[in-house]
């Protein structure tokens, strides 16, 4: 691969051009680009001594989106070796971590050659090297121990003469969250990613982003494209929208990627009404489709700024409805045409055969940036891949116009009393109650034996909401089996790292209540 062509060269590049320009802020550090290329060098000259390379593993448990997580990855992928994150790896709620046991194995089926670490991961990094044979090596970007290599020891050395890299390569494996199961290696290429980065939306601004999602997850290449376009990073722990409001007015942010619900978590927070969001051109989200009502109030409110991106870990962007596409109340709740290059098509989940337009089926496809595989699992890449086409588990259809209409995901459909029920439908129903913030609607079991539509909901501030008004409300609009037979009022929903919903918790949560 040429520098062009590799994504972690064209940041350097980008770091190459003013040594002492600020491109990270993390815990109210600045970071420059010369200081964020010396310590990609610097891990580079020190991974290369400990053989580092081509068809090498390396792991990273670091803190969350730190600059040492970045650097870490960038070095190691310069080298051509793969790079999986141990921490916040995907989906994780903040009080559900991905376990210890779960790591390791992770660790343990890569063969990772290298973990690198920091000082509040130390002590787990240590113990999985006892646990794992053959042992990995330890490093880190400063001085924790004898036994943990200092990747900042060779700061200042000559330049890394970075090797050529085969774009077919594995690059990056993303372990999702193991809600439903053990976690799942997906596997891209150096070309795959290459592409993510290449076609995120509007790179030409030097942006200032604000990343509040893993980058481990979805918003890693929005990242890339931002430091190799000259861009910022302002990079928080985790989504918290009171920050975020104040973040944008501090730091004149241009452009953030959020999950769905944390849009509606920013439209009802009371500091919306006076805070500096000026700055502010460009929203992506994507995760799980918006409810148009709240959209709808998302553009009163921030203007002609949000753009959609519909993918998913496995493929990148499958569909992208643009700034103008939202200017036409119709489409809003679409997820788009599909973008540039992907080849899109609606198959029935039973017979494997396309469906004409309207009809509902799931959603597969081709793409530059789908996944290699999955790691160590043959069977599931078969699966998935069947007919090299990626089935994506999620349900839509195509309108006459082009433009995809998801409906739901195939795990999260209800069935109740033999009547296909989509939980997306009911949320959207109930979200549009102007006296609903929030909305979560899943299939729990009950005593009867019976698959029942539960739903959570978090009123608005200073709102009183019943039960009862909310099924009359669904069922203004929606069959009666769409009606939800239980409804639970609190004062939050669990979002996982990503800002989706986290349903397997609340459905964990009802069958607990069960008894």
């Amino acid at each position: 691969m040429s520098d062009n062509d590799h994504y972690a060269a064209r940041i350097l590049n980008a770091l190459s051009t003013e040594p002492d320009r600020p491109v990270l802020w993390w815990r109210g550090d600045v970071i420059t680009a010369g200081e964020l290329r010396t310590k990609i060098e610097s891990a580079g000259r020190a991974m290369l001594g400990y053989g580092v390379g081509a068809g090498a593993t390396v792991a990273v448990l670091t803190e969350s989106n730190s600059p040492d997580m970045l650097a870490a990855r960038y070095a190691a992928n310069l080298l051509g070796a793969a790079v999986f994150h141990l921490r916040s790896t995907n989906a994780v709620t903040s009080r559900r971590h991905i376990s210890e046991e779960s790591q390791l194995g992770m660790a343990r089926e890569t063969g990772c050659a290298l973990i690198v670490t920091d000082g509040p991961n130390a002590e787990r990094a240590r113990g999985f090297v006892r646990r794992l044979d053959p042992a990995p090596r330890l490093a880190a970007f400063s001085g924790l121990g004898a036994d943990i290599a200092d990747l900042s020891a060779e700061a200042g050395g000559d330049p890394v003469d970075w090797p050529p890299v085969d774009p077919e390569a594995l690059a990056i494996i993303t372990y999702t969250s193991g809600s439903t199961g053990r976690p799942k290696g997906i596997c891209r290429s150096f070309r795959a990613w290459l592409h993510a980065v290449s076609t995120t939306v509007d790179m030409t601004d030097e942006p200032r982003m604000l990343v509040t999602t893993p980058l481990s997850h979805t918003v890693g290449p929005m990242a890339d494209a931002a430091l190799s376009t000259g861009g910022m990073l302002f990079l928080h722990e985790d989504f918290q929208p009171e920050a975020v409001l104040d973040a944008i007015a501090e730091h004149r942010i241009t452009r953030v990627f959020w999950a769905a619900p944390q849009i509606y978590q920013v439209l009802d927070h009371p500091k919306l009404a006076s805070a500096d969001i000026s700055s502010l051109n460009l929203i992506l989200y994507g995760g799980t489709p918006a409810a148009p009502d709240r959209l709808a109030q998302g553009l009163k409110v921030f203007g002609p700024v949000f753009v959609q991106t519909y993918g998913t870990t496995e493929t990148w962007e499958i569909g992208t409805m643009s700034r103008e596409d939202h200017l036409d109340s119709s489409l809003l709740g679409t997820s788009g045409r599909p973008s540039p290059g992907t080849r899109v098509v609606v198959r029935d989940p039973d017979t494997d055969d396309d469906l004409p337009v309207g009809e509902i089926g799931e959603i597969c496809l081709q793409s530059p940036g789908m996944l290699n595989g999955y790691w160590n699992d043959p069977d599931l890449t078969a699966r998935a891949l069947r007919g090299g086409f990626f089935h994506t588990g999620d349900l839509g259809r195509f309108d006459e116009r082009g433009f995809i209409h998801l409906v739901d995901r195939l795990s999260h459909v209800i069935k109740y009393n033999g009547v296909k029920v989509y939980p997306n439908a009911v949320e959207n129903a109930l979200l549009g109650h102007p006296d609903v913030a929030q909305a979560a609607v899943y299939g729990v079991v009950d005593e009867d034996s019976v698959e029942h539509v539960h739903a959570a909901i978090v009123p608005k501030a200073g709102s009183v909401v019943t039960p009862d008004a909310l099924r009359e409300h669904v069922r203004a609009s929606l069959p009666a089996e769409y009606v939800p037979q239980k409804i639970t009022m609190r004062d939050e929903l669990p979002f996982i790292s990503s800002g989706k919903l986290d349903k397997q918790r609340l459905k964990a949560e009802a069958q607990e209540r069960r008894g």
